[in-house]
């Protein structure tokens, strides 16, 4: 019996001391694994800003991954021909001729390349567009920034900076290589939080930064053209608040458009991106829920907790971001998502029709020779009913960030635009121009851009002669500066 019992606990001892040598072996390996990970804290940078994304691996393999998979976003979709009615309505602006749904943030450089709305700059000071429009594209912008000043940087045009911003959006632009914390880098988003909410934007706490660098980019920005002579700088309308109505309030005092519309002669305020304004007036906002909380969640490798840099759809990773904190079935999570969005989409749909209805109205009100005086009414009507269709329709997520927000800024566009049409049915029948306007066949992103007499085919030979020798010659200079990151892991796939 004792030879038993002594077995017994031979054999229990031996089992006890194996799991406890697993233990030891798994703190080891993790001990080991943590101070391989934190051993280095930063990229230690050559100069102020390393804006080669590669350079940052060897510090942070895990974050650099993940950023690299926002290469699989590759899906170009062509927003003008899901929806022609942005051709008329955006007539006389470049969006009228190109506007495709954002990529992955591996493409930032290379789309911005592509659009036709920065046309074939060939030569220096050429093409229509200002530096300014780099802003949001690449770690080299605050490098350029630091390195010339911002005065001269906002003085150059688009073409101008093409060999020195040639990586695309990452590290450097939301960390401080020295510290890693997050930082913002981009000077118009420091001027535009002290005047919207008093405080200096260094005292923003950890979670607040899970935001706002990410609102370095996601806002809503026009060009200023006054603060620096000669230049045209961008810039927050945030003096009055950070949303539709504040910056509708800012621009009408400025007198300011982005262009005059082609057919309707209303002077539009485009929107860019209002993101951050508009996830502000939501409930997760409300609740502390941070940008990077949902578009970059926690994820572990080992005993490694970190942020994951492929920034995307909540939705591809929910049990990593809704089901954090909500316990409904991803099904059920989803469907509540879409079916925000779609309501959302199908008011912005029937403003849409409404203001394209106002746009061919007004044009037959001009034409049948209504004056200034008597269309005036009517061409502010149409501009603030057009900036809440665009500032909704180019938020990215606004459906889901704020639906309450979204209905109620759509209302208040529809009502203005119902009025702007009432008042041009009265304007038409004093010419003799009865109601109702026929509206031309718009079917096509192709039909409504031959009605804005827009040269497409010239415009897509002179685009595709600047890819294939100016883009290449940028990217050799950068080559020789040293700038550009030509580590094959850089690359795109495409």
């Amino acid at each position: 019996m004792k030879t038993k019992t002594s077995i017994l606990v031979f054999i229990v001892a031996l089992v006890i001391v194996f799991l406890l040598g697993l233990l030891a072996s798994s703190i080891i390996r993790r001990g080991d694994e943590a101070r391989y990970v934190t051993q280095t804290t930063q990229p230690h940078p050559t100069t102020g800003y390393e804006a080669r994304n590669s350079q940052w691996a060897a510090a942070f393999p895990r974050q650099y991954e993940s950023l690299r998979a926002t290469q699989n976003s590759t899906e170009k979709a062509d927003s003008l021909a899901e929806d022609p009615r942005q051709v008329i309505l955006w007539g006389g602006y470049a969006f009228a001729k190109d506007y495709n749904h954002p990529r992955g943030h591996a493409y930032a450089v290379e789309d911005v390349y592509h659009t036709l709305r920065t046309a074939a700059p060939m030569k220096p000071g050429d093409g229509p567009q200002p530096a300014a429009c780099w802003v949001c594209k690449s770690p080299d912008v605050p490098r350029m920034m630091n390195q010339i000043g911002l005065s001269e940087y906002f003085k150059k045009q688009w073409g101008d900076l093409g060999p020195e911003i040639t990586n695309h959006i990452g590290c450097a632009d939301c960390h401080d290589p020295k510290t890693m914390n997050l930082t913002v880098t981009r000077p118009h988003l420091v001027a535009a939080y002290k005047a919207a909410f008093g405080r200096d934007i260094t005292t923003a706490t950890h979670q607040e930064m899970r935001s706002l660098v990410c609102a370095q980019c996601h806002n809503e920005y026009y060009f200023d053209p006054k603060i620096i002579p000669g230049a045209k700088t961008v810039t927050l309308p945030w003096k009055y608040g950070n949303n539709v109505d504040a910056a509708e309030k800012y621009y009408d005092e400025l007198n300011f458009s982005d262009f005059t519309n082609a057919l309707s002669r209303v002077p539009v305020i485009k929107a860019q991106h209002p993101d951050f304004e508009l996830w502000s007036t939501g409930i997760h906002a409300q609740r502390g829920v941070t940008c990077a909380d949902c578009h970059m969640p926690y994820t572990t490798d080992g005993s490694q907790k970190y942020s994951s840099h492929n920034v995307g759809n909540p939705l591809d990773d929910i049990s990593r971001t809704c089901q954090v904190c909500h316990r409904q079935d991803a099904a059920v999570l989803v469907k509540n998502v879409q079916d925000r969005q779609n309501a959302v989409k199908g008011m912005l749909s029937r403003l849409a029709d409404q203001l394209v209805h106002a746009t061919f109205e007004a044009k037959a009100a001009w034409d049948a020779g209504a004056t200034d005086a008597e269309m005036a009414p009517v061409i502010t009507l149409i501009r603030h009913a057009q900036w809440r269709w665009d500032y909704i329709g180019a938020s990215h997520g606004a459906g889901f960030h704020a639906p309450v927000e979204c209905a109620r800024v759509i209302n208040d566009g529809m009502n203005q635009a119902a009025d702007a049409r009432l008042q041009l049915t009265r304007i038409l029948a004093a010419h003799g121009k009865p109601a109702p306007v026929e509206i031309p066949d718009i079917a096509t992103k192709e039909k409504a851009q031959a009605i804005l007499g827009l040269d497409m085919a010239k415009e897509n030979a002179a685009k595709a002669e600047f890819l294939k020798t100016i883009v290449p010659q940028w990217i050799d200079t950068a080559k020789k500066n040293g700038t550009y990151d030509d580590a094959p892991s850089a690359r795109n796939k495409e």
